[in-house]
């Protein structure tokens, strides 16, 4: 074309955006009209400051008419008032929409957010923001005219109203930026898109590929970006929020579609307002807007598209700064991966907090080989992995250390099958975890044990034989059902008194006081209820020893003995764990004769009970899953209060997993099909329930619904998947607990 030298590709470029310019203003006289008197007159000082601000291309965009508008709207702004937005009628049912406001950071996101927000598609656009201001401006403040070309997606009638509430919607958003919260902004917007997301688009969305040219040349002070692709719902939305994450900052940018296609131009800086240059720079700027772009698109997968959002730039953050981020970005570009880290980021801010920003290094190998994440790893599996590491150490602190990332890695990939639906087996998650509990336990009390025989010798009865001991689960532990966030509630057993065999000898009360002390030392928890040992559910409490002599546990279990009955009913859930294996048996067989012994089970001392537990640990006005009427500990209470009244006559009840037991008891007729159906349904959904509300509080004690007309709620039944239709969720719930409280009544009395 006759250009020469080295900046040949600049002068073409120049030329080009000179003349389609001047194509675009000849195009504006033609279809605009003039403005009214209202506007300032073109050579006014108002407008001359206003030209002296924008880069020369502004000037050859708009008419005169339409910068001496823009620059009256420029006027108007003030801190109570920070946009002005002048929407104007085309051909076609579309509209020209003017946005003049103060420039702040990621406010382009905003915007384009906004207009998809209201149900516009934009075809297309101009994006100017004022240059920095002569040291005696009496406006320093740079500002930004936005012109965008829109219409309405479904084709409808826009009224005048509708431009009022967007600009109320933007004020709202800028509001934000203006005291510095850009988070809260992005985090509202997306929240409100998500529903549009999820019913604009197919199940599985597809991922487009993304063309990004960066020019460095052809202007002195902005970096020019080139981006062509497909078209999508939202794109330019994703773009500018991409943008925005990166900390770029776009001075102006011109829009275009052609059918299916999108062709943007944008000028940016850095913060700072300079060029971007640095070769590093310019790959984590390419990689930013590619991952956050496909990330935005698949935020309707996320529970929580907000917080998905915002912890996907700390991600980020983490990400640039790992030395081999490059070959960790191939597999974060593949569209699954990406998928399942909407899903994690927008779960809840305890799997944030505890795992993936301090378990960064378990994150990436789970994402990357996210095909593996469909095999359950056995039991077997995992004593043989774990064997293998403790084996690789060579002090006790470092052993230590291997059993604690362990168990925090196999907690982290068996939470993340749950939550990516790997696991659809009702009752499987439980099972992996309780495996995974087991397994730890067990190599906890073998450390434990090995350094105090190494230090003390053997412990010993009084005529010197061996001293067995067994560690016992109880509760949700013993029952196989740990969920999302349990604790694991033990009691350790010895077979009585002595001395140990070492040089130091300390009596076997003291070795097993010592043992039982060191349990939680090894098995440390992130979090207080998250994998936390629990010993209280000993004889006495808190109040009596540790560890349990064989004597004790059988004078206070006895039917004479100081239990309470809730005390003695928790011993249906005992079960053996680690420890001497024919001991343990000893201790169920000694359980069974206490807990089954024929008698009647005790309802008005269960009842009593569940009185002071709904007084002292629900709050009056709300509903608690698990110890609310109707909850959770009534579907518990009333399978094993059947068990009790029957289990001496049929050794077949005495099982310790309560949907193992409901299930006997349907099979021998003391629950009719019916009532098994029926009271299994409420079981599986408080279960999950209670799975989900532990995963979004972070707390395996908090498990109060949230108020039905409430965000949280609306998060909890996305995260229960029950899509659009959340009044469905406190339907459920109001219909299983009704009918718990119901049977009880009628099987119970």
């Amino acid at each position: 074309l006759g250009f020469a030298g080295e900046n040949a590709g600049a002068q073409l470029v120049d030329h080009y955006t000179r003349h389609t310019e001047a194509i675009r203003a000849v195009y504006r006289r033609h279809f605009f009209p003039e403005e009214s008197s209202a506007a300032p007159k073109p050579d006014s000082p108002v407008v001359q400051r206003h030209l002296a601000r924008l880069a020369p291309a502004y000037a050859a965009t708009f008419t005169e008419p339409d910068i001496a508008r823009h620059a009256a709207l420029a006027g108007n702004l003030r801190p109570d008032r920070l946009a002005e937005v002048d929407a104007r009628p085309l051909a076609d049912n579309r509209w020209q929409v003017t946005v003049v406001a103060f420039d702040y950071l990621g406010e382009l996101s905003l915007i384009c957010g906004l207009f998809f927000a209201h149900g516009f598609d934009i075809h297309g656009g101009n994006v100017f923001t004022y240059r920095p201001p002569a040291e005696t401006a009496p406006d320093r403040r740079r500002k930004i005219v936005d012109v965008f070309v829109v219409s309405p997606t479904a084709g409808q009638t826009v009224s005048a109203d509708l431009w009022q509430q967007y600009a109320a919607d933007l004020q709202s958003l800028l509001d934000f930026l203006e005291r510095g919260e850009s988070d809260a902004a992005q985090g509202k917007l997306a929240e409100r898109l998500a529903g549009l997301y999820r019913r604009a688009r197919v199940d599985s969305p597809r991922i487009y590929p993304i063309d990004i040219e960066i020019d460095n040349t052809g202007e002195p002070h902005r970096t020019v970006l080139r981006i062509d692709t497909v078209d999508t719902v939202g794109f330019l939305y994703e773009l500018t929020n991409a943008l925005a994450m990166a900390g770029v900052h776009i001075a102006r940018m011109s829009i275009g579609t052609a059918g299916k296609r999108v062709s943007d131009m944008l000028h940016i800086t850095d913060a700072r307002g300079k060029k971007i240059t640095d070769p590093q720079k310019l790959r984590e700027l390419r990689a930013t807007i590619v991952l956050t772009k496909h990330f935005t698109h698949l935020l309707p997968r996320s529970p929580n598209p907000a917080a998905a959002l915002v912890r996907f730039r700390q991600f980020l953050s983490r990400l640039f700064a790992r030395p081999n981020w490059t070959e960790e970005l191939v597999s974060l570009e593949q569209p699954k991966v990406l998928s399942a880290l909407t899903q994690l980021l927008g779960v809840s801010d305890f799997l944030w907090t505890d795992f993936l920003r301090m378990q960064y290094e378990n994150l990436f190998p789970v994402l990357r080989n996210s095909a593996e994440l469909a095999t359950r790893k056995t039991k077997g599996d995992l004593q043989a992995e774990l064997s293998s590491l403790l084996a690789q150490a060579s002090t006790d602190a470092e052993r230590v250390q291997a059993l604690n990332a362990f168990k925090d890695r196999e907690m982290f990939r068996i939470d993340m099958r749950h939550i990516l639906r790997y696991i659809t087996v009702s009752g499987q998650f439980s099972a992996e975890l309780t495996d995974l509990a087991e397994v730890v336990v067990a190599a906890a009390f073998n450390l434990c044990r090995e350094s105090l025989v190494a230090r003390y010798g053997e412990p010993q009865l009084a005529d010197g034989s061996p001293c067995a001991v067994s560690v016992c689960a109880l509760g949700k532990c013993g029952g196989r059902e740990l969920g999302f966030a349990s604790d694991i509630e033990l009691m350790v057993v010895y077979a009585g008194n002595g001395q140990t065999n070492g040089a130091e000898r300390i009596p076997t009360a003291e070795f097993f006081e010592r043992l039982t002390q060191c349990l939680p030392e090894k098995i440390r928890a992130k979090r207080e209820g998250i994998f936390e040992i629990d010993l209280r559910l000993r004889p006495y409490g808190k109040s009596g020893a540790m560890a349990v002599s064989l004597a004790a546990f059988r004078q206070y279990y006895a039917p004479d003995g100081d239990a309470w009955e809730y005390e003695r009913q928790s011993l249906v859930k005992l079960r053996p764990i680690a420890g001497n294996a024919d001991f343990g048996a000893e201790i169920v067989a000694l359980r069974d004769e206490f807990v089954y012994t024929g008698a009647p089970f005790d309802v008005t001392a269960m009842r009593g009970m569940r009185e002071r537990q709904v007084r002292h640990l629900v709050t009056p006005g709300t509903v608690n899953v698990k110890l609310s009427p109707g909850g959770l500990v009534d579907v518990e209470y009333l399978i094993q209060g059947l068990q009790i009244m029957h289990g001496a006559e049929n050794p077949y009840l005495r099982t310790t997993n309560t949907r193992e037991a409901m299930t006997r008891l349907a099979e021998v007729g003391l629950l009719s099909p019916a009532d098994f159906e029926r009271l299994l349904a409420a079981h599986k959904f408080l279960r999950r329930l209670i799975n989900a509300l532990r995963m979004v509080h972070g707390n395996a004690k908090d498990l109060t619904v949230p108020p039905a007309d409430s965000e949280e709620f609306a998060f909890l039944a996305r995260r229960l998947h029950y899509g659009e239709d959340i009044s469905q969720l406190q339907a459920d719930l109001s219909a299983h607990m009704q009918y718990v409280q119901e049977i009880n009544t009628r099987l119970l009395g």
